[in-house]
């Protein structure tokens, strides 16, 4: 069979770099306007101190419209998942802009300002460094918990060490006794907007280049939009989010550490496009729980179905925990991980659990058939969950050839060897890939298909380890 020529089979490619430059110009232009304007008595390294402050509050008040639930930010960030993945990465950058504040920010920069606040000293100096200690230390404490979870990625190189080192096993269990799990995280995590407050008025208070109009107007805009965004989510986005009720119909445990949750709607449907994924709320044993899932049901089933490994607290005790008749209710769909958004030639690599939106797309092949040519590469350690299903499909659909790899038996897969299986090797940039699995395997995948001359713009891929 003949290779069609690569054209966009559906929408147009996606514009992901939109969102990260928008906010990257934004903070960039803040600096420029800082810089322009300058300090009053030519001290500039406190006041390149004060301006470390003022970038921190503004990265940390874009991070929290990230996760704000405005419709635009999925749509500018291609998908809330990219958009909780900058999240993540402004808000680090924003803590590691404390850094110089602290150690360089102090005395006066020209005169106080001729009305507001004091600017030092007395009482409004006091409160202004208590605020703080507090915002600074909360969100410390804050975004040290979000990364701990992912040390192995973000340190790779000390990973071996603490994996032989006898003090591992205590580590482990001090850890998940005084972080708790998922649901504790995400109660603390919301007081994220509260640490920033506390951070902003501090810079009000304490701050003394604001005899500069320009400054304190630039400075109130930056860190009120980001207060302001976080008082919407918790007050009032609630009424806007689509969610749907459902009733869990039946948990089957699919393989060791792998369960199937089918629910059934009460009401009004969910409708979604194969391949996006859901925020799941379940009514389990012990309370509320709420997680993203990926759907793996086809749009026209008449239950929504959730494929969910045991990764964590929560989704380990799942079996136990919910019963059919529970209630549910999923608020959704999101997410861009579409395969009409590819050429006409795509390459499916999922490792693991990240067969999952594979598994919507070839469940919806009556409705939203395949590409001319696909070679779907499903990875895992031992038996594949799945395996005879997605046999059954690709006998159906000759366009459609299946490759299994057993990672235990025959090692990582590699994206050379993908691209030599698929016979895509001679001129990879007419294929378009898509990925989902673990992130260190997808990130390997990322780096090396670019190498191999796979454009940038037809990878795509699904963060489904945010949170």
């Amino acid at each position: 069979m003949s290779v069609l020529a690569p054209s966009v089979r559906g929408s147009r490619a996606p514009a992901r770099g939109r969102g990260p430059a928008g906010v990257l110009a934004v903070a960039g232009l803040f600096a420029v306007l800082w810089l322009v304007v300058g300090p009053g008595d030519g001290g500039w390294l406190s006041f390149a101190g004060q301006l470390a402050g003022a970038e921190a509050v503004l990265l940390m008040a874009a991070a929290i419209v990230l996760i704000s639930v405005l419709p635009a930010v999925e749509s500018w960030f291609d998908g809330i998942d990219r958009a909780a993945i900058w999240h993540r990465r402004l808000s680090v950058t924003g803590m590691v802009l404390v850094i110089p504040h602290v150690l360089f920010s102090s005395g006066r920069h020209g005169p106080p300002p001729q009305a507001g606040p004091p600017t030092s000293g007395g009482r409004g100096a006091d409160v202004g460094g208590l605020l703080a200690q507090v915002g600074v230390w909360g969100l410390v404490a804050l975004a040290v918990w979000a990364v701990a979870p992912r040390w192995r990625t973000m340190l790779p190189w000390l990973a071996p060490y603490i994996a032989r080192s006898p003090l591992l096993p205590h580590l482990r269990r001090a850890s998940r006794r005084l972080l708790g799990g998922y649901e504790r995280w995400r109660a603390l995590h919301r007081l994220t907007g509260l640490f920033l407050a506390a951070a902003f008025v501090h810079g009000l208070l304490d701050a003394t280049m604001f005899g500069s109009r320009i400054l304190r107007w630039s400075y109130l805009v930056a860190g009120g939009i980001g207060i302001a965004c976080y008082v919407y989510r918790e007050t009032i986005a609630r009424y806007f989010l689509p969610l749907h009720d459902y009733q869990v119909a039946a948990v089957t445990t699919i393989a060791p550490g792998l369960t199937e949750l089918a629910l059934t709607p009460v009401g009004r449907p969910l409708h979604f496009t194969p391949g996006q994924f859901a925020m799941l709320f379940l009514e389990s044993a012990d309370g509320w729980r709420r997680h993203p899932f990926t759907i793996s049901s086809a749009p026209h089933d008449d239950v929504l179905r959730f494929t969910i490994k045991a990764l964590g607290d929560d989704t380990t005790r799942i079996q136990t925990l919910v019963r059919p008749g529970m209630p549910a209710v999923v608020g959704g769909p999101h997410g861009r991980f579409d395969h009409t958004r590819g050429t006409d030639r795509q390459i499916w690599i999922a490792g693991g659990i990240g067969i999952t939106p594979f598994l919507s797309w070839l469940r919806a092949l009556d409705r939203h058939p395949l590409p001319p040519r696909v070679d779907l590469f499903y990875s895992t350690v031992g038996d594949a969950p799945f395996a005879r299903e997605i046999a059954d499909v690709a006998a159906a659909h000759p366009n459609l050839r299946v490759h299994r790899h057993d990672s235990a038996a025959r090692g990582f897969l590699a994206a050379d060897d993908v691209l030599a299986a698929a016979g895509t090797g001679d001129d990879p940039g007419r294929v378009s890939v898509f990925l989902c699995g673990p992130a260190p395997m997808v990130d390997a995948f990322v780096r090396r298909l670019r190498r191999a001359g796979v454009p940038s713009r037809q990878i795509h891929r699904e963060h489904f380890d945010w949170r």
